[in-house]
């Protein structure tokens, strides 16, 4: 075995176990459906244990628990990524549709391999795992360049996957070689190969790396508002963070940033999201360039009182940038936002005068006008409805006009049928074939003989 040496390296988890988190089936009380999951991974760390160093309390692998969820769990996946030896994902249908689990692939890719040794053709972190059977799908690319031998796992493995060799009992020792095998392999890589430990990457920033999302199914949400250090001083800071994107207008009911909060719901509608800030990318959308991706703008209208974002959103609002949606949380239980709530709202009407007036994909309220978003749950309503109208601008916007079709061809068999005459469908209106000696003519057939 190699000495990586260091109690920092002997204290890096052995695996990173990346999986698709599995909804509940049907109703209210049905048991835990990434029960199953878990139990591979406490069989999965107890296996590797035995077969290494590792010392007592050092965690031997780490498995995401939290149904992708808060602003610390956000941070947490990305000391995890960054500091983990190996990358385990598990193979289902599912799985590859997750973009969570795409962002993981990718931020783990992110990091450099080494061969740990001259003569190691290692050249990889990833162990994957069939977890589902996946002989009827496509693999994305990344999961199909991977060079990996699941036969030596057993062919019950091969053929079924590991989560019926874990239901089923007739397949108990099938699931237990399976399992072994899988440690050991884990092993064998971390010790095989020198992956240095990498930069905490902001996890909801992340592209998925399966790169299997159409355009449409992208979603860019952009955030314009204070941050701590800008917030003027008649405004309450307590709303904002270090960055512009960690606005949480709904606290204390919300305290994550409410740009978290669009993401989840986002992906319940099946986008690929992340977040930006609006003045960082504001002159690629205005400028007139083809967008790349609908998107979303999260507008706290405190900013409009500065005469620089308030131009900045005019610009934006001449535009005419129908693909990005407008969407304006205002929280009446906010006593600021109770006071200013008038003049606030005059002011969003003046900088989003023709978004208003043309009642395009922006979101002022439950039923529009002044007020805002006045709750959570008028956002979480509006959202849905701002993101597809944003895709559905979008589609219109870059969608190839088909050329002009060129004209039908003559069909004497539709020409002739029931009767008509040389006007009907398919001929032109004028003789291309002038009578000849012997034609009768207005005897009342059509030309070229009697009716069908």
């Amino acid at each position: 075995m190699n000495d990586h040496g260091g109690d920092e390296e002997s204290s890096r988890p052995y695996f990173f176990l990346s999986y698709a988190h599995t909804p509940r089936a049907g109703a209210r009380g049905a048991g835990d459906p990434n029960h199953w999951v878990r139990q591979l991974y406490r069989d999965l760390c107890e296996a590797v244990l035995q077969l290494t160093t590792v010392p007592a309390g050092v965690p031997v692998g780490f498995m995401d628990e939290s149904m992708h969820q808060g602003e610390l769990w956000a941070e947490r996946l990305a000391e995890e990524l960054a500091t983990c030896r190996v990358f385990v994902p598990l193979y289902s249908p599912r799985y590859f549709n997750s973009v969570p689990c795409g962002q993981e692939w990718y931020s783990f890719t992110r990091r450099p391999v080494y061969p740990a040794n001259f003569d190691s053709e290692r050249t990889s972190g990833i162990v994957p795992v069939l977890w589902a059977p996946m002989s009827r799908y496509r693999l994305p690319e990344v999961a199909s360049e991977l060079q990996f031998n699941h036969a030596s796992f057993g062919p019950d493995y091969a053929t079924e996957g590991l989560y019926a060799l874990m239901k089923l009992s007739y397949f108990r020792g099938a699931y237990e070689l399976a399992v072994h095998r899988l440690a050991r392999r884990i092993v064998e890589v971390a010790e095989e190969t020198v992956i240095p430990v990498g930069r905490r990457l902001d996890f909801n920033s992340q592209p998925s790396a399966f790169n299997v999302t159409a355009p449409t199914k992208r979603l860019r949400i952009s955030v314009l508002a204070y941050h701590r250090g800008d917030v003027p001083p008649e405004r309450n800071p307590d709303y904002y963070g270090e960055k512009r994107t960690d606005w949480h207008p709904f606290r204390p009911a919300a305290p994550r940033p409410l740009a978290e909060h669009a993401v989840r719901l986002a992906r319940q509608l099946g986008f690929q999201a992340t977040v930006h800030e609006f003045d960082g990318e504001a002159e690629e959308i205005i400028g007139g360039g083809e967008p790349t991706a609908p998107g979303l703008l999260l507008l706290d209208r405190w900013v409009l009182k500065d005469e620089r974002w308030r131009e900045l959103v005019r610009r934006f609002d001449r535009a005419d940038c129908g693909w990005v949606s407008v969407l304006e949380p205002w929280n009446m239980d906010d006593p600021d936002c109770a006071e200013q709530h008038r003049e606030m709202g005059d002011l969003s009407d003046q900088a989003l005068r023709f978004t208003h007036r043309a009642a395009r994909p922006s979101f002022l309220g439950a039923t529009g006008g002044q007020p805002g978003l006045g709750s959570l749950e008028e956002f979480d309503d509006a959202l849905p409805r701002a993101a597809m109208k944003a895709k559905y601008a979008f589609e219109s916007r870059t969608r190839t006009e088909p050329e002009e079709p060129p004209p039908p061809r003559p069909n004497l068999r539709d020409a002739f049928r029931h009767g008509r005459g040389r006007d009907g469908p398919g001929l032109p209106a004028h003789d291309d074939h002038p009578r000849e000696a012997g034609d009768r003519p207005d005897d009342g057939t059509p030309f070229g003989g009697g009716t069908t």
